[in-house]
């Protein structure tokens, strides 16, 4: 498919990266050292953090976007799927990118706006009454297949979102190993400063 390298290129944009460099940081090396938007905002602040999940957001929206335009709903997780991995893993920065919940979140927009809409309602009121905006990304994570499940959509398309939500939690490990151990970075900057190496980030 000729859009499949530019879907996965489109993922690799450094949206993180880029907004906290402008403001003199290295988000790689601050806070949980994940290019992520919670990771920006713990760093800069709330409109910083806003500016970068718009942009991760707006990659999976105009993959799958795109996908849709083209080639139906097939032709959309397919092209939304490798922008998520892009950011996820880029080619650009030795594979290591954020967790992939605002772009996969960017996709499901596209996808499954009612869905979509429940489901950031629910990540910001876990990430707002917990502090933990891990913890919503996983509740949103494992509710993602439900979520299309309860829709009624085809055995195919459960079966990739759940796919992607493994992925999510999978991205997500180190997190779920600080909360058990009650070191986990909250949202209000709290908590370790830098975790230890291999175990960065949130988003």
């Amino acid at each position: 498919m000729i859009l499949a390298v530019p879907a996965y290129l489109l993922g690799t944009f450094p949206t993180a990266v880029l907004v906290a460099r402008s403001g003199g940081h290295d988000v790689t090396a601050e806070g949980s050292g994940n290019p992520g938007a919670s990771n920006v905002a713990r760093i800069m602040g709330w409109k910083a953090g806003l500016l970068v999940m718009a942009g991760d957001l707006a990659k999976g929206a105009m993959a799958a976007g795109v996908g849709l335009a083209v080639g139906g709903r097939e032709t959309a997780y397919i092209l939304g799927i490798l922008a998520v991995l892009g950011h996820t893993y880029p080619v650009t920065r030795r594979f290591k990118g954020g967790k992939g919940v605002a772009t996969a979140g960017g996709m499901l927009t596209v996808l499954y706006p009612l869905v979509s809409l429940v489901l950031g309602v629910v990540w910001f009121v876990a990430a707002r009454v917990l502090k933990l905006a891990s913890v919503g990304s996983l509740i949103v994570a494992v509710l993602f297949p439900v979520g299309v499940a309860v829709s009624g959509e085809p055995g195919w398309e459960i079966g990739l979102a759940a796919a992607l939500a493994l992925l999510v939690v999978l991205r997500h490990l180190p997190n779920l190993r600080r909360l058990v151990q009650g070191r986990e970075l909250r949202t209000d900057g709290q908590g370790p400063e830098t975790p230890p190496s291999g175990e960065s980030g949130v988003n």
